[in-house]
């Protein structure tokens, strides 16, 4: 007897952004830097913030040990940080989280973020695509 196949895990759009991810890079100057880690999957960021004058984000570099989620997540922040705010960005991953969670409809507005729709019946992955964004808004805080 045939079985039905399942869906996959990970879409090819999916892997092409986690494949997408820069490696960590130097940066002219450390303006914060934190790491942070995934309790319920043990992903980790460590992310490097350089910001402009006006305390928004200029440039980073991180280095992600994580799903392919985790990686698609952080190769779209990386792709859309620049010029945002602390509070742009943490505005962002609440409304992430509360699409993620299917509180919401609306997945928030970060671009591209909708390629990252597959996650939202795999609760165990929330946390990693939510910690590139934690690991920027804390090296922005470390910033301060």
């Amino acid at each position: 007897m045939n079985k039905p196949m399942s869906q996959p895990l990970y879409t090819t759009e999916i892997l092409r952004l986690a494949a997408s991810l820069q490696e960590p890079h130097p940066l002219d100057r450390h303006d914060g830097q934190a790491e942070v880690r995934s309790p319920t999957c043990g992903s980790r960021v460590r992310l490097a913030v350089q910001l402009d004058d006006d305390r928004r984000v200029d440039r980073l570099s991180m280095q992600v040990h994580a799903c392919a989620f985790g990686q698609a997540s952080a190769a779209l922040v990386e792709r859309h940080c620049r010029g945002r705010t602390h509070e742009e960005i943490a505005e962002a991953m609440l409304m992430l989280s509360r699409w993620l969670a299917s509180e919401q409809d609306e997945e928030g507005g970060w671009p591209e973020i909708i390629a990252l729709a597959p996650a939202r019946s795999r609760q165990a992955r929330h946390g990693a695509i939510l910690l590139p964004f934690r690991a920027l808004l804390a090296a922005m805080e470390a910033a301060r």
